[in-house]
């Protein structure tokens, strides 16, 4: 199992085993947000296994880091969802379209791919979505947070539903941080 790593702001900075998350929480380099009712035992310790664990120590995040461009990332950045049209056939039925065709110049970039399902790909096809008669339900813009790149996919375990969450414009968090944290 992994566990969700939070910076000390809340924000959702990485995924690590759970041995490391133990290191950090008996470091005093982290604090338990979220635990497993199941246990970890060891000769000298017990404790509660770690789902989500805060850092004490704010992590500055470089504000030009983009994560890399992938099947995987579009995907998880528009909730599995077409763009186009909205429904959600599964990640098999999914396919990723460039907005502005690569024929007219279209980049592989953050900007300029969305998901698409199929038909809606097919009826698309090499033109750009107001060539088509289509509309765009989301502006397609770079994830915001680095948890994207680390959890394409998805989340782990249901209680990091929480912290991460997609919406248009990247990751963000669903509900407020608890305690009244900011």
């Amino acid at each position: 199992m992994s566990v969700l790593v939070l910076n000390s702001s809340y924000e959702p900075l990485h995924v690590v085993s759970v041995r490391r998350a133990v290191v950090l929480l008996l470091k005093e380099k982290a604090q338990a947000v979220e635990v497993a009712e199941s246990w970890l035992r060891s000769e000298r310790y017990s404790l509660p296994r770690p789902l989500v664990i805060r850092l004490v120590t704010y992590i500055r995040i470089p504000p030009r880091w983009r994560p890399p461009v992938s099947r995987r990332g579009v995907l998880a950045r528009d909730g599995f969802a077409c763009q186009y049209c909205g429904s959600q056939p599964g990640k098999h039925a999914l396919t990723v379209d460039h907005v502005v065709p690569r024929s007219q110049g279209g980049q592989k970039s953050w900007e300029n791919l969305v998901t698409a399902c199929i038909p809606c790909n097919r009826r698309k096809g090499g033109r750009r979505p107001q060539e088509a008669g289509m509309r765009l339900l989301a502006v397609p813009v770079p994830p915001r947070w680095i948890a994207l790149a680390l959890v394409e996919a998805g989340p782990a375990h249901a209680t990091w539903e929480k912290y991460l969450g997609s919406r248009p414009g990247g990751w963000m968090p669903r509900a407020a941080a608890p305690d009244g944290a900011p």
